[in-house]
């Protein structure tokens, strides 16, 4: 069913809602129909994403894979309203986001999407609980300590408590950077070579653990990666090429409107 959150795109500030309600539960999570994305900074024009028609389902762990320039980094940036399709379509819940305002778009980025990077972007002199309850500074001013420390709890960081970033390993400080992405509890979580600064040990363990969020909360990961061991945790790999998916090893057909 469509996501309590997702009410935010409904009224005169929201997306134009092209989906009654009661069908939204019939619509894949995420799903693009013919998207592409040019840039023309230099004064001629490159197609960065090309004709991609995509669906991703509710709870699905995606990795997007594919050589420098090949375009992996705009299709994340499409899908995590970071950037806006040229042409075609983006629908998230049956809601059009390529035409939602600036203001739904960066709302759903802090209410519905959570973001891993490569470099783990903490703040020095913050202790783990005070780096995760950042983003609910602005929309869940209260108990926000308290949800900070069960996510870091739950993520086995229940003794790190006090630990400034230079504290802790590179695998903690990438388990911190994942609880701060979850604890608004987000249905879709964005991770960027979120295991590019770290040893194949620690790397394995942060696999596990997306892998983990995905069964057991219902987490949607998009995964963009280099690395085909850390693609090979997904449950389906898309790779991609001049802007093109050219192979999906879990491809489902858009659905009929």
């Amino acid at each position: 069913m469509e996501s309590p959150k997702t009410a935010l795109l409904h009224g005169p500030h929201g997306a134009r809602d092209d989906v009654p309600a009661q069908r939204a539960a019939h619509f894949p999570l995420i799903r693009l129909d013919h998207v592409s994305r040019t840039h023309d900074e230099t004064g001629i024009p490159v197609r960065a994403l090309d004709d991609v028609s995509l669906e991703i389902a509710r709870g699905e762990f995606a990795a997007i894979m594919g050589p420098s320039g090949s375009g992996t980094s705009t299709l994340m940036n499409i899908i995590a309203c970071l950037d806006r399709p040229t042409s075609g379509t983006y629908r998230f819940e049956g809601h059009d986001l390529g035409r939602a305002s600036d203001d739904i778009r960066t709302r759903l980025r802090g209410e519905l999407f959570g973001f891993v990077f490569e470099h783990f972007r903490l703040l020095p002199r913050l202790s783990a609980p005070e780096q995760v309850e950042l983003p609910l500074v602005h929309h869940i001013p209260a108990h926000r300590r308290a949800r900070a420390v069960a996510v870091l709890r739950d993520l086995g960081l229940g003794d790190r408590m006090d630990c400034t970033p230079a504290e802790l390993s590179g695998g903690e400080q990438q388990r911190v950077a994942i609880a701060r992405a979850l604890v608004a509890a987000p249905s879709v979580l964005f991770a960027d070579e979120p295991t590019g600064a770290l040893d194949p040990a620690t790397s394995h363990e942060v696999m596990e653990l997306l892998t983990r969020l995905a069964r057991e909360q219902g987490i949607t990961v998009i995964l963009v990666t280099h690395d085909a061991a850390v693609a090979a945790y997904a449950d389906r790999i898309l790779r991609m090429r001049d802007g093109r998916i050219v192979e999906d090893t879990g491809r489902r057909e858009p659905a009929s409107a």
